[in-house]
């Protein structure tokens, strides 16, 4: 099974924002602003936050003193910032309407692995995959 993405390279663009490319091929930003509570306040600090670097094996960001943020975290993140279906989300269609990884795949006539990966976060869910996910969810409420 694949795992989920690494992180193959970051950047700082602006504060408390983090250009991130995905081993996935995707290039996405995360304004971690949202993230800024106990222990993360401490990335408030622009000279503290400008001391960002990617973990040796792609796994996450990682500060001084021990702080760090995961990539599988950092991906949802991105994927949600910018309007892109996050495997949470996924879950959550499918626990919401008492779909199993068949039933799933058979409602969006795909296989039961590729709704497996989707919802691990394993692959990046496509744009037209949570549009239709969501279309089928109101389709499903009009027919009760």
């Amino acid at each position: 099974m694949k795992t989920p993405p690494n992180i193959t390279a970051a950047r700082i663009v602006g504060p408390l924002v983090v250009e991130i490319e995905w081993s996935t091929g995707e290039t996405l930003r995360a304004d971690l602003a949202a993230c800024v509570s106990p222990p993360f306040d401490a990335l408030i600090e622009q000279d503290f936050f400008a001391r960002m670097t990617r973990d040796e094996w792609g796994h996450g960001l990682d500060w001084p003193g021990g702080l760090d943020m995961g990539a599988d975290r950092l991906y949802e993140l991105c994927r949600e910032q910018a309007g892109l279906p996050t495997a949470r989300e996924f879950g959550a269609w499918m626990q919401r309407n008492h779909l199993s990884l068949a039933t799933a795949a058979e409602t969006l006539g795909m296989t039961r692995r590729m709704i497996a990966h989707y919802r691990t976060g394993s692959y990046p869910i496509p744009k037209v995959v949570g549009l239709a996910c969501k279309g089928w969810e109101v389709q499903s409420r009009g027919a009760r």
